[in-house]
């Protein structure tokens, strides 16, 4: 049988690596002889190490000169580029192979960041990133993300007897502090609610967790900072339901099909990266502050409300975040 040996691009970061997942297990599977290698940053190799889909996964560790002269050695057939900046050009520029990459709609989104007109496809980056394959008759199997945990990772993290009958997630980390729910908001949110809560983040949010579990008036366990990024997507995928603001965990929870809230900020999920559960999007609710002149204000995020009113977070409607909470708990009995 030929083999046909693909590279696929992506260096970061941990929900942009989690939504290519896709287009490595459909070429994979659909594309006869197919062999797939991904070229990713060091800190997030972890994320692909683990799909039974990649044959191999190439490092880049800060010397792009001696990562594609690894690369050369490999003779690629396709290469295909789903970051498409300087770095992943210049991998494509050295390799000398047919390449492919997906359109990052640079100008819309500039359209609609800075004058809020919407000239976005309604189209997920995941059915974006698919594009590239088209020259090999891909088609989507609609089964959504992947998420490879390590085989032999044990979760050093007990539930405690509280939490044995069900517990929602509530995840903490966002690189952006537009993108994070407020302190007050999710304590307000989590006791209305009353639940057994797993606070989900890096070691970053070890202090607002801290500080949430003092607020909270319902049984809370502490995972921020305490195990690793499989610890906590197993956590994830134990938990009854989700909430989570615009983060790389929601689109981890999405890889387990767990029902999610996702909350929205300065963000939006117009920009095409929302929950990616094709087959199940029952499961996800996008909560978000509709009518806003000022959202999106960036289509990444800010340390602060560029207008200082950070009203895309603390005008969110509390009783349908609460609502949908008990709805997808409930799903579960």
């Amino acid at each position: 049988m030929d083999q046909i040996r693909f590279l696929i691009v992506r260096f970061s970061s941990i929900g942009d690596i989690v939504l290519t997942t896709p287009v490595v297990r459909m070429l994979k599977q659909q594309v006869k002889g197919a062999e797939i290698h991904y070229l990713t940053k060091k800190r997030f190799s972890s994320l692909v190490e683990h799909n039974p889909y990649v044959h191999k996964v190439h490092v880049f560790d800060g010397d792009l000169k001696q990562t594609i002269s690894d690369l050369k050695e490999a003779e690629f057939d396709y290469v295909i580029d789903l970051h498409k900046n300087l770095r992943s050009a210049r991998v494509k520029s050295s390799l000398g192979r047919v390449s492919f990459s997906f359109n990052k709609l640079n100008w819309k989104k500039w359209i609609y960041v800075q004058l809020k007109i919407k000239k976005m496809p309604d189209k997920h980056i995941v059915d974006r990133y698919l594009e590239t394959t088209s020259l090999f008759d891909v088609k989507n199997d609609e089964k959504g993300l992947d998420y490879f945990p390590d085989p032999e990772y044990k979760l050093d993290f007990s539930l405690e007897k509280t939490h044995e009958e069900g517990y929602v997630v509530a995840v903490l980390g966002a690189n952006h502090a537009t993108k994070q729910i407020p302190e007050e908001k999710m304590v307000s949110w989590l006791n209305e609610f009353g639940k057994p809560v797993v606070l989900v983040g890096g070691p970053d949010e070890s202090t607002l967790a801290e500080l949430l579990k003092e607020k909270l008036a319902v049984p809370v366990q502490n995972a921020c900072g305490k195990v690793s990024l499989d610890g906590s997507a197993l956590l994830i995928k134990n938990a009854k339901v989700i909430l989570t603001p615009d983060t790389g965990m929601m689109h981890i929870a999405a890889a387990y099909k767990k029902p999610i809230v996702s909350v929205w900020g300065n963000t939006t999920p117009q920009l095409g990266m929302y929950p990616y559960m094709p087959q199940n999007s029952d499961r996800f609710y996008m909560a978000e502050v509709r009518g806003l002149k000022c959202r999106p204000c960036s289509k990444i995020g800010y340390e602060k409300c560029p207008k200082r009113h950070f009203n895309c977070m603390l005008q969110q409607d509390d009783k349908i975040i609460v609502s949908q909470l008990n709805y997808y708990w409930n799903l579960n009995e």
